[in-house]
């Protein structure tokens, strides 16, 4: 009979997902995955086959935990959309997901590191990345049907813009510039949104 792991195998994810975020893909051996989760070569060999396995399962933990969250910071039913806005993106520079200062997106480190060259990282980066503009979508058309924004607003424009500053905050954010810089870009990405329309008389 095969004896029965002795350990988590979700929280040994958790774990390669903290290490993975801190380091980097290519910045994580094996022996440093071992140490994180406390496990010989040959566990985390069966358990996870490889490294690069053990990778997108971490990614995949991430997009799944740090997404949901993310929704939740985004809905904008009970708020106006433009309060809802700036706190989803000044929640995403402080550190989300039990991240640590200067640790940024898992995602978009991801992007950054391994771009387009690694099919399946791309197809996860690339998912999560659709989520996120699919979310302002989302938000802005709800404010626009509630007339908070103006009705010729250009929802897909106003997607890209918003999703582009959030791409460059999580850069800026791992490379450790102050909060109040990226508080100043947040609520100039905001004000392009428009003025509110006027009440009507």
């Amino acid at each position: 009979m095969a004896r029965p792991r002795q350990f988590d195998e979700t929280e040994a994810v958790t774990s390669a997902t903290e290490l993975f975020w801190r380091r980097g893909y290519h910045a994580t051996s094996v022996r440093d995955l071992g140490d994180e989760l406390k496990l010989t070569p040959s566990s985390l060999y069966r358990t996870f086959t490889d490294k690069h396995t053990l990778f997108l399962r971490a990614l995949d933990h991430y997009r799944a935990t740090e997404s949901a969250e993310a929704r939740q910071h985004l809905n904008a039913a009970d708020r106006p959309v433009r309060e809802a806005l700036r706190e989803w993106m000044l929640w995403l520079v402080g550190c989300p997901a039990g991240g640590k200062p200067g640790s940024g997106c898992f995602v978009v480190n991801t992007a950054t590191e391994l771009g387009t060259a690694d099919e399946k990282v791309s197809r996860r980066t690339e998912a999560a990345f659709e989520v996120t503009r699919q979310d302002l979508r989302s938000a802005l058309a709800g404010g626009r049907d509630r007339g908070e924004l103006s009705a010729d607003l250009d929802i897909d424009a106003a997607v890209e813009l918003l999703f582009t500053t959030v791409l460059g905050l999580r850069v800026r954010e791992r490379a450790g510039h102050d909060i109040e810089r990226l508080t100043a870009a947040i609520d100039a990405a905001i004000r392009a949104l428009g003025p509110a329309p006027a009440e009507p008389a």
